[in-house]
């Protein structure tokens, strides 16, 4: 059992040193930038629908009390 672990681990280790490719620094960079930007642009969405969907139905209430 204690050797199946012991492989297991040595396996892990050894994928993610040769079969792994890892990021280049300016790559991830580019990647955060695309994250950052599409949850700015997610939360404006939620912003706006929060908004709407306020406002319609207050004016819904409004009218009918």
């Amino acid at each position: 059992m204690i050797k199946k672990i012991k492989a297991y681990f040595e396996e892990v280790y050894n994928e993610l040193l040769q079969k792994t490719t890892w990021p280049t620094w300016k790559e991830l960079q580019s990647s955060a930038v695309v994250v950052m930007i599409a949850s700015v642009i997610i939360a404006l969405m939620v912003f706006v629908m929060d908004f709407s969907f306020d406002f319609v139905l207050k004016n819904v209430y409004e009218k009918l009390f």
